[in-house]
């Protein structure tokens, strides 16, 4: 057995950096949903003011439901409310400095309401929240990303519960 980690957090924080190197280390299965929803169109729509298609999450979850009870997959969503409860054994929610992220987000090109609205979801810790709603609080966790140095300390940490998971879980 393989834990199943879910990766969230405003967009621009650094979850698919992290994702893709920590599948890269581990061998875990990664899942970016918003490449997920763009393959299958897994759509409902098109936000005209965020200029952003609209997440149909119940197809979405379907697509996934057989590869969760796998284990060992890895996810990387901003949002995590709509994932069922038992996919996950651990949730980390990734934060970055509003300057940084502010920054990240303007070479996206983001207009400016998209812009201010993510670093108002920052400020606000909307998502941290969110996972502490949708999850256990003992399985959420917040991780800096800011700097290089912190990636690589999360990677260690992540690998390190892993391991753990894995040893007292087989």
């Amino acid at each position: 057995m393989r834990p199943n980690i879910l990766l969230t957090g405003t967009p621009g924080v650094g979850k698919t950096t992290l994702g893709k190197e920590l599948a890269s280390r581990t061998g875990l299965t990664y899942v970016n949903v918003g490449d997920l929803a763009q393959e299958g169109q897994l759509y409902d729509g098109y936000d005209e003011e965020y200029e952003c298609p609209i997440l149909d999450e119940d197809r979405v979850v379907d697509e996934l439901e057989n590869k969760m009870k796998e284990g060992g997959v890895i996810v990387d969503y901003h949002g995590c409310d709509f994932f069922p409860e038992r996919w996950f054994h651990i949730v980390f929610v990734l934060q970055t400095d509003n300057s940084i992220l502010y920054k990240r987000l303007e070479k996206r090109g983001y207009n400016v309401k998209k812009l201010q609205n993510n670093i108002q979801c920052e400020i606000f810790q909307i998502l941290y929240e969110e996972a502490l709603a949708s999850y256990k609080h003992e399985i959420v966790h917040r991780l800096p990303s800011n700097v290089p140095e912190e990636l690589e300390s999360n990677l260690d940490q992540i690998m390190k519960w892993i391991e753990e998971w894995i040893k007292d879980n087989n």
